[in-house]
């Protein structure tokens, strides 16, 4: 899965309707472009890419006061919210998604009902477990990654990986059922993007061709 398409749907889905350098700019604010792929050209690729395929709907608005090309405003469809969801969904359940769709997935989990998030969580737990076994089967962690040479440090590197994110997933379970934050339904949620005109604390300045469009 690549995080770039989560990301822009999220984006997008967000403010409802958005230009591609807003999109841009909301990425750079929740540090995207250090943790993912959200660099500007792969961004506006992603917004047109997605356009073609039915996911976002296509906008033509009256070109700014200080005059350039008109803009072009994206809105997710229909087909793109259930894309969206999907997409969340398969980043919180599967243990070997990369880091920058999981940080993704997380950013965007109360979209989802609170307790289809947890349950989401919890097939997580599950599948890291269970690959947690096929990999002890061969490899015993209390003996040491000595056992193996020093090939078995990379064996180590895995089992400690899963162990801490089982762990770190069982905490953010345990804070969403005590009642953290605000899910889908829920009344009026956290709003994570930058208001039109809002100064950017964290973008990097760095010009691209489309941010005019």
């Amino acid at each position: 899965m690549s995080a770039i398409r989560l990301l822009v749907l999220g984006a997008v889905r967000q403010h409802g309707r958005a230009h591609g350098y807003q999109v841009r700019n909301d990425l750079e604010y929740w540090g995207a472009h250090e943790w993912s792929t959200a660099k500007p050209g792969s961004i506006y690729h992603a917004l047109k890419q997605m356009a073609k395929q039915g996911l976002l709907h296509e906008h033509e608005v009256a070109p700014s006061t200080a005059g350039g090309p008109p803009r072009t405003e994206y809105e997710i469809t229909d087909r793109g919210v259930e894309e969206y969801l999907r997409l969340v969904r398969e980043a919180l359940t599967a243990y070997d998604q990369k880091m920058d769709v999981k940080s993704a997935a997380i950013g965007f989990i109360v979209d989802l009902p609170r307790a289809e998030a947890v349950g989401l969580l919890q097939e997580r737990i599950r599948r890291i477990e269970e690959w947690r076994s096929a990999v002890t089967e061969h490899y015993v962690p209390e003996q040491g990654p000595a056992q193996l040479g020093h090939i078995g440090e990379i064996m180590n590197l895995w089992v400690h990986t899963a162990d801490a994110e089982a762990e770190w997933t069982r905490g953010l379970i345990a804070r969403i059922e005590g009642g953290a934050y605000t899910f889908a339904g829920e009344g009026e949620p956290f709003v994570g993007v930058l208001a039109d005109g809002q100064e950017n604390p964290y973008a990097t300045g760095e010009r691209h061709p489309e941010d005019a469009r």
